[in-house]
């Protein structure tokens, strides 16, 4: 399985918001905010003050997508 915070992006630019805003307001690292970039894996408690910034549910900003299946 994999993940995807194409949504996240999305609604930064609908809240016109940069990822350094969102960087700042929700606490988190460079580091962390660069495994975003990279739809990997972070913390529960960083997607949850993410949610609380941006006033929203955490299937608002990620998706967890299913493992592709080699046929």
């Amino acid at each position: 399985m994999s993940i995807s915070y194409n949504k996240l992006w999305k609604l930064l630019i609908d809240k016109n918001m940069s990822k350094t805003d969102l960087r700042i307001k929700a606490d988190i690292g460079t580091a962390t905010l660069a495994k975003l970039g990279k739809n990997q894996p972070v913390s529960m408690d960083v997607l949850m003050r993410i949610c609380g910034v941006l006033s929203c549910n955490i299937s608002e900003v990620m998706d967890v997508l299913p493992a592709e299946v080699d046929e």
